[in-house]
């Protein structure tokens, strides 16, 4: 499937084509289309991800066009696979018929080879058995049989071996289908002319081996599909997220209840949701009270309360009432659509550390040519006779040992897994890069604002110096009215609590970090900080400067309200702090995390909050525009930081953080600019971030160590290193099956990640 996205810079316009690849099948591959996209001018970055079978290719419209892409890709010797918007074939369904083709292939070649398996291997066991044989028909007729055998096996079954080893041979960029076709090619060849002009062999070397062909092909058939089939359960998360998705909905039209696909919703469209079904599309409820199971979005599993003006998520089930809404986004508007976006290009993403693995297999399969090369030659003049024949095995083995598929399943299927179960979790990773990252981090920063605090604050004390509190608290609600910031949300919901009727204002002005300014009631009133206030010309008094100091005491933060350059009194509000905070900065500790906090308040009623939560280092004070010089500083002096905010000030911080984390029920700029996205308010969130972070870190190493490790040992002792010692030689059949088994233990490894961070 093939789609583009463009950007704009101020140097030149570029987009992005997303475009599945058919016939890799190992880290080399990846490499080799990567390299001859590269080449392409016009192109200006290309990362292909072996686990999806997709290439990411961002690239000048006006130097290169898509076809030109899709030429560069087939002239590598791969399939370019484009798809129309409109067709429903989808990658899990390319998926599922290479799954097929592959049972299809292995059905044939084990109903070729057993019999074979039996034919060679049975006299050998079985004493007697030859003789009965050669009774029953003569000799060549059974070696016959063998050839008959392992030809269906080689060239029927296993085809797609030849097909793309050739290919890739022909443009000289020989990857794993190569070493395969070479091993097993070499097989039925030696055998065939064994069998057809013996004359030509030295006595000693005139052995077939038609059943190791067979059984070569056979053995790796089995491991491409056991490996497709863990394969399509490592991509699971995203056929989950598919699954939520309606395919219908009910919908009021012309005074009418009408069933309608879900491509067919518009913006507006007031639709109904009966207690059971699933949200067709994002929507606001219009009438109507339930609960709504949203864990699939937020990873919280208790139902959240629905009434009139409540939002709810398409893919979320209704529970217990009917809900009547109206649709606010709909096709790949919709939250669920951006996340199941988000996760796929998550896993389409590439890691440093996989990039260097991709470089490194780019030079593996030439290498291993050469070693089998040099194990040819060195076996033919310095081994025992039959030389030919301990040759030909050892090469053999060399070719189908060295296979990289290993190497370049390592990164991706741990990402795919991580970041599939990360999104199973309520976080989502908007870059596969992040998981390695947020891994590597060591300090975390918080936002004390809606981070660690629920990010309303209440008021919870007032301070009149003329002593009439309601007149004061009017004057203060009237200033506020106009504002969008909690403090004075409040503010206003303190005076309806207590009837009082906020003043008349105008003239209102914000002053970002600091306060406000406002005319009420003819009166000029300044509100804000004791700087802010101080800064206007107005003393504050001792007693009032006491008064503040004992509020932040206990976490809360005091404001001045002035009226006519005069102080006219104080309040105080209070930010509740979050049940889950206090734990999970205890549990960030325990994993090695130095755990800070970034605040506007002033450093006592910082103080206090990070007291409670138990944060030791504390940035109080710090305006909206210092935020990003802060985690600049932290990560200057040699940290690396993963900053957690909200709001639209944090947007900054969270762009120049190592890893930005963003609540997802924050701003929209906030999730823009962040790197990981917890779907729920609840900090505890990133501990599962963390977890499943470090856990995937930790995975794909054990995945490298045991690629590159196995390689390393494996291939002295095929090319026969422990002959002069045992005097045995490692079967190519066996070495065919000890390749199989490198690339599952290395999906298999990465799918244990399906049940981390719960």
């Amino acid at each position: 499937m093939s789609s583009w996205k463009s950007s704009s810079t101020a140097e030149q316009q570029t987009a992005r084509l997303d475009i599945d690849v058919g016939g890799m099948t190992c880290a080399a591959c990846v490499r080799r289309v990567e390299r001859a996209l590269t080449r392409r001018p016009g192109v200006v970055s290309a990362s292909v991800n072996l686990a999806t079978n997709r290439a990411s290719v961002i690239y000048a419209p006006g130097m290169i066009g898509e076809a030109e892409i899709r030429d560069a890709i087939t002239e590598a010797g791969y399939e370019a696979i484009v798809h129309a918007e409109a067709e429903t074939d989808t990658a899990s369904d390319r998926a599922a018929q290479e799954a097929d083709g592959l049972r299809r292939d292995l059905r044939l070649a084990v109903a070729l080879t057993a019999p074979l398996a039996v034919l060679v291997m049975a006299p050998m066991i079985l004493p007697g058995l030859m003789e009965a044989m050669h009774r029953t028909a003569p000799p060549a007729l059974w070696r016959w049989a063998e050839f008959v055998l392992a030809t269906g096996a080689l060239f029927i079954a296993g085809r797609r071996f030849l097909v793309h080893g050739w290919s890739e041979l022909r443009h000289l960029n020989p990857g794993m289908n190569a070493l395969v076709m070479i091993g097993a090619s070499a097989a039925w060849l030696y055998s065939t002319l064994v069998l057809a002009a013996p004359g030509i062999f030295p006595e000693g070397t005139r052995n077939l081996y038609f059943e190791a062909a067979a059984v070569i092909v056979t053995l790796i058939l089995l491991g491409r599909h056991l490996e497709a089939r863990a394969r399509g359960r490592a991509s699971a998360a995203i056929q989950r997220l598919l699954g939520l998705q309606s395919r219908t909905a009910r919908v009021i039209r012309d005074g009418q209840e009408q069933k309608i696909a879900i491509d067919d919703v518009r913006i507006g469209d007031e639709f109904i949701v009966r207690p059971g079904e699933r949200i067709p599309v994002d929507g606001e409820v219009v009438r109507g009270t339930s609960y709504v199971d949203e864990s699939m979005i937020t990873g919280e599993p208790l139902p959240v309360a629905k009434r009139e003006g409540a939002e709810v998520t398409g893919g979320t089930v209704n529970d217990t009432g009917a809900l009547h809404c109206r649709a606010t986004r709909v096709g790949a508007g919709t939250t669920l659509a951006q996340i199941i976006r988000m996760v796929e290009e998550a896993q389409a993403a590439k890691p440093a550390i996989q990039q260097i693995a991709d470089r490194i297999a780019g030079i593996f399969v030439p290498v291993v040519l050469a070693l089998a090369t040099l194990t040819f030659i060195v076996w033919m003049s310095l081994g025992p006779e039959p030389a030919l024949n301990y040759a030909f095995i050892t090469t053999v083995s060399v070719l189908l040992i060295a296979c990289p598929c290993a190497m370049g399943l390592a990164t991706p299927t741990a990402i795919m897994v991580g970041s599939g179960r990360a999104a199973e979790l309520g976080v989502l990773f908007r870059r596969g890069t992040a998981l390695e990252t947020l891994a590597r981090c060591d300090t975390v920063v918080f936002d004390k604002t809606g981070t660690l605090t629920e990010g309303r604050p209440e008021l919870v004390g007032m301070y009149a110096r003329r002593g009439d509190e309601d007149a004061f608290l009017a004057l203060v609600a009237g200033a506020e009215a106009h504002s969008e910031h909690p403090i004075a949300r409040a503010l206003t919901q303190a005076a309806t609590a207590r009837g009082i009727e906020a003043a008349g204002a105008e003239d209102f002005r914000a002053v970002p970090g600091m306060g406000l300014a406002a005319r009420v009631d003819g009166r000029e009133v300044l509100i804000g900080s004791a700087r802010y206030i101080e800064g206007a010309g107005i003393a504050i008094p001792k007693e009032a400067l006491d008064r503040a100091e004992q509020w932040s005491g206990v976490g809360a933060s005091a404001q001045y309200v002035a009226a006519d350059g005069e102080l006219e009194g104080m309040f105080s509000v209070a930010d509740p702090i979050k049940p889950g905070s206090a734990e999970t900065v205890a549990r960030l500790k325990a994993l090695g995390m130095q755990v800070g906090m970034l605040s506007g308040d002033n450093r006592h009623t910082a103080a206090a909050v990070a007291a409670a939560v138990g944060i030791d280092m504390v940035m109080a004070e710090v305006l909206p525009q210092q935020k990003a010089d802060e985690i600049s500083r932290l990560r200057a002096s040699g940290k690396r930081v993963a900053f957690v905010g909200d709001g639209i000030n944090d947007a900054p911080a969270l762009a120049i953080a190592d890893t930005g984390i963003a609540m997802g029920t924050g701003t929209d700029i906030a999730i823009e600019s962040g790197d990981v996205i917890l779907m729920r308010g609840d900090p505890a969130a990133l501990l599962a971030a963390f977890t499943l972070a470090r856990r995937t870190l930790g995975t794909i190493r054990t995945n490298f160590f045991w690629a590159y490790a196995y390689n390393v040992a494996l291939i002295p002792v095929a090319a026969g290193a422990l002959f002069p010692l045992t005097g045995v030689l490692l079967n190519p059949m066996l070495a065919a099956g000890a390749m199989s088994v490198s690339s599952l233990f290395v999906v298999g490894n990465s799918l244990r990640l399906r049940r981390a961070g719960g």
